[in-house]
């Protein structure tokens, strides 16, 4: 009883700022956390054809947020994640983990982690943050059967002692890696999950790349999170479901009042 009591009380401890598309800031044990930063405008990224439409504005400049501690980039290598001002950005950022190709692209200050990989940052009250990379699978499939095609994705559990356990899921679209995640690691208390439920008829037939609101919905109930912040529903023309979608879906099987919109300080 009394870690369930620490643990509340460290939630309440700890807003989740949502700032359009992946990107949420958020201070955990001391930290300050940023998900895959994007600040770039409105526009089209990528080659013709084949690229992205950015619809709206993220609610934030990077001088807006002030310092970042750890940047947690589940992959370097789509612009809806990491966009040029992103980029600009980890100069600043003294850590940034990834996964492990980004962890060579992106120098000396990057450190990618493999699937169930963990590591210890300082925190400055004297204890430790553990950051554990978990699986994310960015399409239908095997890791070895997607990654060829929408590249490679890692999601991130982040542990403390009298700190709640917290999951950013990346760009994963597969409830198998939420199950084996969940094995390890539930409840979780914050889950930031990667939804938006993106498809493209030229990848995997038009199947979905990240999970839709209903398996939102589905992967809360596995990993029994008490609290649930989507991000990456939004600012993207390549969205098929957003905010509305995601409500619904909660609501039908009960789970609404899990939801955070991120609107935090």
């Amino acid at each position: 009883m009394l870690f369930l009591v620490t643990a509340l009380h460290a939630t309440d401890q700890f807003p989740v700022r949502a700032l359009g598309g992946p990107t949420a800031l958020f201070e955990y044990g001391g930290l300050r956390f940023l998900t895959d930063p994007t600040f770039d405008g409105p526009g089209d990224y990528g080659p013709p054809g084949r690229g992205l439409t950015k619809t709206a504005p993220a609610a934030a400049t990077p001088a807006d947020i002030g310092p970042i501690d750890v940047v947690l980039l589940s992959h370097d290598e789509h612009p809806d994640n990491l966009d040029t001002s992103g980029r600009a950005l980890l100069a600043d950022v003294p850590l940034t983990l990834t996964t492990p190709g980004g962890g060579h692209r992106l120098g000396e200050r990057a450190k990618g982690l493999a699937d169930w990989e963990s590591i210890e940052l300082n925190r400055p009250d004297g204890g430790t943050v553990t950051v554990t990379g978990v699986p994310a699978i960015h399409g239908p499939g095997t890791h070895a059967e997607v990654e060829p095609v929408t590249g490679e994705v890692v999601g991130f559990i982040l542990t403390g002692e009298d700190l709640p356990t917290v999951y950013i899921s990346g760009d994963n679209a597969s409830l198998g890696a939420v199950e084996r995640i969940a094995e390890r690691f539930a409840p979780v208390d914050t889950a930031i999950l990667f939804a938006g439920a993106p498809r493209f008829p030229i990848l995997f037939d038009g199947a979905l790349i990240v999970l839709d609101s209903a398996q939102a919905a589905e992967a809360t109930r596995i990993l029994d999170a008490r609290r649930v912040v989507p991000v990456h529903y939004d600012s993207w023309a390549h969205f098929t479901e957003g905010h509305d979608e995601l409500e619904a879906a909660f609501t039908a099987v009960g789970l609404a009042d899990r939801l955070d919109w991120g609107r935090g300080a």
